[in-house]
């Protein structure tokens, strides 16, 4: 499984489309085997969702992501997880844990993303 975390540096990006890029790791049952770093493409509608599913994305972990992200990523069968903060390899761990639930935080104003996930 492929889990890719939406990332400032080392730590989860508040905003899933204006991230700095994104870790993508590849996990065997409940252990991280390997991760990859993909830069930041650029942000057009529906891009993203695309891009990581091409990348073989099987879970997306982020603070905050927008509505229309989250349909797209549900549509290719992408489990969506928002509301993350912190580290983003310890994010990985604590959902492999089953530790990391979804707030369900969908951002709607993508002017501002420090206000996403509030």
């Amino acid at each position: 499984m492929k889990v890719a975390v939406a990332c400032e540096g080392k730590k989860v990006s508040e905003h899933f489309g204006h991230c700095g890029g994104f870790f993508l790791f590849e996990t065997e049952g409940k252990q991280i085997s390997g991760k990859t770093f993909l830069p930041f493409p650029g942000h057009r509608p529906g891009f993203l969702p695309v891009f990581l599913h091409e990348h073989g994305a099987n879970v997306i972990i982020a603070g905050g992501i927008g509505g229309g992200a989250i349909d797209i990523f549900q549509e290719k069968g992408i489990e969506v997880i928002v509301g993350a903060s912190g580290d983003a390899e310890e994010a990985v761990k604590k959902y492999l844990l089953g530790e990391l639930q979804s707030t369900g935080s969908v951002c709607h104003d993508h002017q501002h993303a420090d206000e996403c996930g509030e």
